[in-house]
């Protein structure tokens, strides 16, 4: 849990960073509600995982999914 979240707040700013009392990372967007059609094309309102470099991993996907639509 060493990691500086500014740094991931500077380079995902429509993203919120919260970790879990178990060290679980989750990100979720900012003022924004996907509806079931963006669900349905691979967007995700939140995404966690253990370690930093694979919320890194799913938010570059979430881009990607994104620039796609």
């Amino acid at each position: 849990m060493g990691y500086d979240v500014e740094a991931l707040r500077t380079a995902f700013p429509d993203w919120s960073f919260f970790f879990s009392d178990e060290g679980v990372l989750y990100a979720t967007r900012r003022g924004v509600r996907l509806d079931d059609a963006d669900i349905l094309k691979g967007l995700h309102q939140t995404v966690s995982a253990n370690d930093v470099e694979t919320v890194v991993d799913l938010l570059q996907d979430q881009e990607r999914v994104a620039a796609m639509s």
